[in-house]
């Protein structure tokens, strides 16, 4: 759904047609987060009440009645309430295919080539592009993934998914890292020393 469709289904659930256009962009955007959230961790309600909170400082309207337009606003750009959400990828983690296990476990060993290559990048970054890519496969939620893979990785290797990976880190990535934070220090005082001797 392109941001226009959603402004359009939005404009057109019942808290939306009460919505001037900024709020009704500013629903629509939480609701996209609230999406994301879900689709994480499974879960909804704390940020959906801080969003809330946030959403109706500046308003006319209390928080209470801010979730409520944030929950219309969800189902209407969703196509389903955020619990239906939440459930659908709750059913998904507990009906997973027998193909499951040997994926996550393709998708677990694919995160040490990913720190490796260049540009390197963290353990907890590679571990969360790996869990995305693997939830966005099965349809569960990226905790859910993230632990599938790690059961996967100690059941084939016998060793921890995690020290694994800062070991890797620590190998090819921080290395890197460390280069990089000299080198800007390194221009930093260049810098200095140059504006210094201009004054």
């Amino acid at each position: 759904m392109t941001p226009d469709d959603k402004l359009t289904a939005a404009r057109e659930s019942f808290s939306g047609k009460t919505m001037t256009d900024s709020q009704l962009r500013e629903a629509v955007a939480i609701a996209d987060i609230l999406h994301v959230e879900i689709h994480r961790s499974g879960t909804f309600i704390e940020k959906l009440t801080d969003y809330a909170h946030a959403f109706a400082r500046n308003e006319r309207f209390d928080a209470m009645r801010a979730e409520k337009v944030l929950r219309d606003t969800y189902t209407a750009v969703q196509g389903q309430s955020m619990n239906q959400t939440r459930e659908g990828l709750q059913a998904n983690e507990e009906r997973l295919p027998e193909a499951a296990h040997a994926r996550a476990l393709a998708c677990a060993e694919t995160i040490g080539e990913l720190i490796q290559a260049p540009p390197t990048q963290p353990f907890y970054q590679a571990y969360d592009r790996a869990a995305v890519t693997l939830a966005t496969e099965l349809q569960i939620t990226q905790s859910g993934a993230k632990t599938l893979m790690k059961d996967a990785y100690s059941q084939a290797h016998n060793r921890d998914l995690y020290e694994h990976g800062k070991q890797i880190e620590d190998t090819y990535h921080k290395p890197v890292r460390e280069a990089e934070i000299a080198q800007r220090k390194a221009d930093r005082l260049q810098s200095q020393s140059l504006t210094q001797r201009r004054v």
